[in-house]
């Protein structure tokens, strides 16, 4: 069998594939954020024993011999470990907007496009630049105890292999040269950073490939680093072609486009992902909150997940004038621009307005998001979507209502099969990657409504304006 292991940021998941892609089993386990004042951190001991606990479930579950195992994870954030690759301080999560300050200093002077120009990356507070200049800046004993500040999957390969590495994909936000696939040290100078150079991990062009030393693995499986979980989904999803996009409907509602052009203009948002594929880059545009601002809101209703499919079609597209710009993260919006105080607004409501209303307009909310992000990726091809939004045939119905376009929905663990193709390029297994990332819908557009929501996206652009002016005042 084949193993493909997703550190996700609420969930640790392993899933086994037999050759033909066939999904067999999944194991997860959950593990906590510990949110408070802006600060977002996760237990990298409480990780990566979720690791271990899932694939030792997986491989007793599932008979037979693991042939190579692929590893997938959250990115950017930062994971400080020493030589072990054992934690010197909790990890501070993608999600963590402490450093917003450093982002609203860099987007002021410059320093924030001077690297985009450079690196394809537009800058947040969660990832690896400004966490670290603030780490520098209010906790240097940490980053003097640390080995290495690296990312997520890179901090459970250490600790699986003993091989110290991160990939081209993790690494490209922000350091990363994308033409010479090396770390841009101007980029480091740049944010302050030079004398904390050595603590950026080798890059592996690429991904490092190693051998299971014996926890949650058979001792000596063949296992790769890498990619991280937004290139690993495109793999998945068999987006692989210039011009095709995949949709994540996960946490981070993420949009990735595949390109050859290498074009570092425009706004400076998003991010240029590189592949192993040298000259082929993934457009992205992650977006901050994606399936959590649905969460939310069904939470505050007391709205069960199982209720959302009847509410959708409980009220009309609309919402009956509900609106919701769906920004609710701690640290802003990242793509397909960067606004750190931007937060989510809720409009149109009134005592005659429902719960299916407010669940309704939320997923609207989403919806024009992801097309504001596809659009801004450059998508002109087919459209796969994944993740967990994709369990709701109402909200996929809504979808692709809202972006105008058929729908390849792909189910299942999509990063963990991506994992295994991308370890199974590393190591030379031949697989038929048609088979393994054939979509189990096609969810086309209504033309009506398809008009309708165009029209309502114009006006959610016209209130994203505003609300973007009030959050820098």
């Amino acid at each position: 069998m084949y193993v493909g292991i997703d550190v996700g940021t609420s969930m640790v998941k392993a899933a086994a594939f037999d050759d033909t892609g066939r999904e067999l089993a999944v194991q997860a386990r959950p593990v906590d954020l510990t949110l408070r004042d802006g600060f977002v951190e996760q237990d990298m001991e409480e990780v990566y024993g979720a690791v271990v606990a899932v694939l030792s479930a997986l491989t007793a579950a599932v008979p037979g011999p693991v042939q190579l195992a692929g590893l997938t994870g959250q990115g950017d954030g930062v994971w400080l470990v020493d030589g072990e690759g054992r934690p010197v301080r909790a990890a501070a999560s993608w999600m963590d907007g402490r450093a917003h300050e450093l982002v609203d200093q860099w987007l002021a002077d410059g320093t924030f496009e001077a690297v985009f120009r450079r690196t394809g990356s537009a800058m947040f507070p969660g990832c690896p630049g400004p966490l670290l200049a603030w780490l520098d800046r209010y906790e240097p004993a940490a980053l003097d105890s640390a080995t290495t500040a690296l990312y997520c999957k890179d901090m459970v390969f250490q600790r699986l292999t003993g091989v110290r590495a991160t990939d081209v994909s993790d690494a490209s936000m922000p350091f990363l040269d994308p033409r010479t696939r090396t770390y841009d040290n101007r980029v480091v100078e740049l944010l302050g950073l030079a004398h904390r150079r050595g603590l950026l991990a080798p890059v592996s062009d690429p991904s490092a490939t190693g051998r299971a030393r014996g926890e949650g693995l058979p001792a000596g499986t063949p296992i790769a680093n890498g990619p991280y979980d937004l290139p690993s989904c495109a793999l998945g999803a068999g987006v692989t072609a210039p011009g095709d996009g995949l949709l994540i409907v996960g946490t981070c509602l993420a949009s990735l486009v595949g390109t050859t052009d290498l074009d570092l203009t425009g706004e400076p948002a998003g991010l240029h992902i590189s592949t192993d594929r040298a000259g082929y880059w993934l457009r992205a545009m992650p977006a901050m909150v994606g399936t959590a601002a649905l969460d939310w809101v069904l939470s505050t209703t007391g709205v069960h997940h199982d209720e959302v499919d009847a509410l959708l079609a409980a009220t009309p597209p609309g919402a009956n004038g509900v609106r919701v710009l769906p920004y609710f993260a701690p640290s802003g919006e990242r793509a397909p621009f960067v606004e750190p105080r931007l937060r989510a607004e809720l409009t149109g409501v009134c005592l005659e307005s429902t719960r299916a209303d407010l669940v309704r307009a939320t997923c609207e909310g989403i919806g024009y998001a992801a097309r504001h992000c596809l659009e801004a990726a450059g998508l002109t091809g087919s459209l796969a979507v994944c993740g967990g939004g994709t369990r709701s045939p109402a909200w996929m119905r809504l979808l692709a209502d809202v972006l105008g376009r058929p729908l390849r929905v792909v189910e299942g663990e999509v990063g963990a099969r991506g994992a295994v193709l991308a370890a199974a390029a590393r190591h030379g297994v031949a697989l038929d990657t048609a088979a393994w990332t054939q979509p189990t819908a096609i969810v086309t557009p209504d033309p009506a409504r398809a008009a309708y929501y165009a029209k309502a996206y114009e006006d959610h652009l016209a209130h994203l304006a505003e609300a973007r002016r009030r959050a820098r005042h």
